[in-house]
């Protein structure tokens, strides 16, 4: 593993860096000025990173509000002329598109890299949609690693690309490139010499009014056929010769797949890959599948290379058959295996399997082991604010009303035994449903949202709220932090050198009348709160306030655990059966609080029935 000061001022050497950690080189390599992001997963680390050095690298880093504005400020910097890098998550683009797609019609004059880090099989995000469509939508250059090495390199080429054309350059990753550890050979730092950016007016290229768009449009298309022919000479599509038998075209992520199913097949296929897979490069393309009869696409998620393939091959008198997804032999969801493109591979091109084929042992071996292994689904933390808040809608709003929850920790709250959470869309979409959802039924409905998706994407619903009189409750859990994407900061939270956003004053400002905020392990005035809060006629916000248990941990925040009083317990286990909290146990039939886990927080003992829940009059760091 690297440090940060070797990752951000060594000038040569061979480290192993995650895939994220590359691309935060490649910028630095590459000059970038200023990055911009919302933190999501799996891109967190790229603007976390660039965070933590920016003071002594002296780059300008922004945590914005939300993607849309993330990428407005790195378009405006680069068209005064600085190299610029903005990252955000596959979903992210979603909320940037409008700014996206219009950004490509104006271009930029310093370097504009747009780090789009997909998501295949949801292992953090509520779809995998296939961000390759993006490249086409907006007609921009697209470079996609397969590794921490590319990465790196391809990151430094991005902002190149993208000064050449004056386009925006799409660098799109997967969760596995930006998680996966990679030896990577540094380059030469760019002196780090950053003079003023200055914009220079040129009205009929910059202001989009429609009868300058429509020039611009026809400006885009004639910038993407240089960029087809750059496309066609780039290392970064680069054919590896093997067997003429056998073809196979691929790209990113799925490379590694498809040359580990190739080796245990004992297979020496020759292989296009594609670093740079739009523009396709069409000749290059067809002069490698002129050469084959079968020809086996390794792509995931959706069938966009496959479609490219199909689409030069139509050319051809005599075409090769092409495998893929289209084909039935590989599936259009989840992230890909080994074994899933060897399986694939051996159906469609009949090689023979090897005599030595371990999957079927793996399978008994998994099954075994998942069998004997207890189930650990993702819950709630101990100590988690956001618990006492959900224990307390449901015992005061009840279990019958709709609530409509959000992205962030607290999504967890539709695991059992909590279990509130009826409908959750996407970043900010629970007040906008709620609104549908109480207009609809005629009954009052909730809207969950975290402190951060509160300034990310929940404002416009809430004054939509206001001035349509919707009867929702929003409830704003506020645990001082973006925790579930890595603790970064949020316009709610106090920060050094930043102007806070207070989230109460920003509703009153919307113009909504009944306004609270409370502590929720402050039962009973939380429990008034939210009553007065059903029967107010018209939109009402409740501000849940108390800080992350983890976050105030690692500030160094100790309290003392709480124990069971064995006099006093008669094992009703509501403790357990209401909150779910991580801390509790049972062994040999009794309760137990593990004091390790415990947080202190104390919310447990004020909902026992018994009175069986007390403070250790020990600290356990004592």
């Amino acid at each position: 593993m690297v440090n940060l000061k070797t990752l951000t001022s060594a000038e040569s050497g061979r480290y192993l860096l995650l895939g994220n950690e590359a691309i935060v080189r490649g910028a630095l390599e590459g000059g970038v000025r200023i990055a911009t992001s919302y933190p999501g997963t799996p891109s967190s680390e790229i603007i976390d990173t660039l965070h933590e050095a920016s003071g002594e690298i002296g780059i300008y880093v922004e945590y914005s509000v939300n993607e849309k504005v993330a990428l407005e400020v790195a378009a405006g910097a680069a068209l005064c002329g600085w190299r610029a890098l903005c990252s955000m998550k596959h979903v992210g683009l979603n909320v940037a598109s409008d700014t996206f797609v219009t950004l490509a019609y104006i271009g930029v004059r310093g370097g504009l890299v747009l780090v789009s880090a997909d998501d295949p099989s949801c292992w953090s995000s509520q779809n995998e949609q296939d961000n390759r469509y993006y490249a086409r939508l907006a007609n921009v250059p697209m470079l996609e690693p397969s590794n921490s090495q590319e990465a790196k390199d391809m990151t430094v080429s991005a902002f190149d690309l993208s000064e050449t054309l004056e386009l925006p350059v799409i660098l799109r990753s997967t969760t596995r490139v930006s998680h996966t550890l990679g030896p990577v050979d540094l380059g030469r730092l760019r002196v780090r010499s950053f003079p003023p950016g200055k914009f220079v007016k040129e009205t009929e290229r910059f202001v989009m009014v429609p009868r300058h768009a429509l020039t611009m449009h026809d400006v885009l298309l004639g910038k993407m056929e240089r960029a087809l022919k750059i496309s066609e000479e780039s290392p970064y599509n680069m054919v590896i010769e093997g067997d003429r038998d056998i073809g196979v075209i691929t790209s990113g992520a799925a490379y590694n797949y498809a040359v580990e199913a190739l080796n245990k097949f004992g297979v020496e296929a020759s292989i296009l890959k594609l670093g740079m897979p739009y523009p396709p490069p069409s000749r290059k393309i067809l002069r490698f599948i002129e050469r084959y009869d079968k020809v086996f696409v390794v792509e995931e998620l959706e069938p966009i290379l496959e479609t490219d393939v199909r689409s030069v091959c139509s050319s051809l008198n005599s075409r090769p058959k092409i495998f893929g997804k289209l084909t039935g032999h590989l599936p259009r969801s989840r992230e890909y295996t080994t074994r899933i493109v060897y399986e694939g591979m051996a159906e469609a091109l009949d090689i023979p399997t090897s005599k030595i084929n371990r999957f079927p042992y793996l399978d008994q071996k998994y099954l075994e082991i998942a069998n004997s292994a207890p189930a650990r689904p993702p819950v709630l933390c101990a100590g988690c604010p956001h618990r006492a808040s959900f224990y307390l809608m449901k015992t005061v709003l009840g279990r019958s009303i709709v609530y409509c929850t959000d992205i962030g920790c607290y999504a967890l709250g539709i695991q059992p035994p909590i279990q509130v959470g009826d409908i959750l869309i996407c970043m900010g979409a629970s007040l906008g449903v709620a609104c549908g959802v109480s207009r609809s039924q005629g009954e009052t409905t909730v809207a969950i949202v975290g402190d951060s998706t509160f300034f990310h994407a929940s404002i416009p619903a809430l004054i939509n709220a206001v001035y349509n009189n919707h009867r929702i409750i929003v409830v704003v859990l506020d645990n001082s932090t973006t925790a579930m994407t890595g603790f970064q900061p949020h316009p709610g939270v106090p920060y050094p050198g930043k102007s806070q956003i207070v989230i109460e004053d920003v509703a009153k400002g919307c113009g909504v009348k009944y306004v609270k905020v409370v502590d929720p392990f402050e039962i009973g005035d939380a429990r008034m709160i939210l009553r007065e809060a059903l029967a107010f006629d018209g939109p009402s916000l409740i501000v849940m306030r108390r800080p992350c248990s983890i976050m105030e941990r690692r500030q160094g925040v100790r309290r003392r655990p709480y124990i069971i009083s064995k006099d006093r317990c008669d094992e009703c286990l509501a403790c357990i059966k209401t909150l779910g909290c991580p801390a509790f146990h049972i062994v040999n039939g009794e309760v137990g609080i593990d004091q390790v886990l415990c947080t202190g927080c104390g919310f447990c003992a004020q909902i026992c029935p018994r009175r069986a829940i007390e403070e250790s009059r020990r600290h356990m760091y004592e």
